[in-house]
């Protein structure tokens, strides 16, 4: 069956500050690897293979990246159904009823697989194989959400807890309940337990039963959507949702809109490797560390360090550490970054810094990406 992904792409990823900003976020820069987190995302989910058969994606932005979005999927050779233009950030939930909707309208049968747009997960291969096995729930009626096996305790991210330990052959399992971030106690005790696993904020179903659950456990949300999406005007190949009702629309994710409540509800395990890059932790760990546990890139060296990343995104200033262990270190031509590597977290709180204080590099870059 024909599956259309939906990427959602309007985040801002204040904790890689400051090569993230929200005039220019993490999904559209190449974090890892050659090409974009976005590009990867699009491509990952993208042709047919013996196991999947992609549609076009559909991409949902806000106006400041519909250009970067069409761009940069033009540059990979991918041609998106639609690019569905947010007036306003609202969350996932009013973003995955606009999908939903939109492809019901078109097709009553039509299976959707939503997913963010800046996520690794190197192993594509592995991740169709899995939405391959969440296609067995589909057909029976469930929501399908992927669940990472944990390789540490990790506190960044929530929690799904299954019904019952994962069968090897990695088939849907029914989902027990959702978990919020764990403190590092808990995380430890739920990485013995076998039972939990990461939220990867992945999710497969009919648009049918999408609605039907927005309706059950979200009324509220049907109207304003509806209406925008109903009333959206085409522009430049773009389809730009009515604002006026998509302000009227509750800011909540989907998590808390549905999935916590609905009660067909069915995780697909997938124990390949897999990471949000929420931090610069992350990209430390997806980087490849060498034998000292040191990355560098770009215009960086590193001399004697230990456990550091160091990385210069700027063609006129080198970044040279010296004897460093455990630092994180990232320079641009108008902010430099030093950090504790276990305070990776907490590099969002460079930004709310940088605003109390009037400063253009809380959200801005010097040049305009756009």
């Amino acid at each position: 069956m024909l599956i259309t992904p939906v990427l959602l792409c309007g985040g801002s990823g204040t904790r890689l500050w400051p090569l993230s900003r929200k005039s220019y976020p993490k999904q559209f820069v190449p974090l890892v690897g050659e090409e974009t987190l976005f590009q990867a995302s699009a491509r990952r989910l993208s042709g047919a293979t013996d196991s999947v058969n992609f549609a076009a994606p559909v991409v949902l932005t806000n106006s400041d990246f519909r250009f970067i979005v069409a761009e940069q999927l033009q540059a990979i050779g991918i041609d998106p159904g639609a690019i569905l233009i947010e007036p306003e950030g609202r969350n996932t939930a009013p973003a995955v009823l606009a999908a939903a909707l939109r492809a019901h309208a078109e097709d009553a049968d039509a299976v959707l697989l939503v997913a963010p747009s800046d996520h690794v997960v190197p192993d594509v291969a592995a991740f169709q194989a899995a939405v391959a096995r969440g296609m067995e729930a589909v057909a029976q009626g469930q929501l399908v959400t992927f669940g990472i096996t944990p390789t540490h305790p990790e506190t960044a991210y929530g929690y799904l807890e299954l019904a019952s330990a994962s069968d090897t052959d990695g088939s849907p399992v029914p989902l027990k309940k959702f978990v919020e971030k764990p403190d590092i106690a808990r995380a430890t005790e739920m990485l013995a337990a076998g039972t939990f696993k990461w939220n990867a904020g992945i999710f497969l179903f009919r648009a049918a039963d999408m609605i039907a659950a927005f309706r059950a456990h979200a009324p509220a949300l049907m109207a304003p959507v509806e209406a925008a999406v109903e009333t959206a005007t085409p522009d430049l190949g773009f389809l730009r949702l009515n604002p006026d009702p998509w302000g009227q629309a509750e800011d909540i994710s989907i998590d808390y809109a549905v999935m916590e409540k609905a009660d067909n509800l069915s995780v697909v395990p997938f124990d390949a490797a897999w990471s949000d890059l929420g931090g610069w932790d992350a990209v430390w760990r997806e980087s490849g560390p060498d034998g000292d546990g040191v990355v560098t890139s770009g215009g960086a060296t590193a001399i004697e360090c230990r456990n550091t990343l160091l990385r210069s995104d700027s063609d006129q200033l080198e970044l040279v550490g010296i004897g460093l262990d455990n630092i994180i270190a990232v320079a641009m031509n108008d902010a430099v970054l030093v950090a504790d590597a276990s305070r990776a977290q907490d590099v969002k709180k460079a930004v709310t810094a940088l605003k109390e204080k009037g400063a253009a590099q809380a959200t801005a870059f010097p040049k305009d990406h756009r």
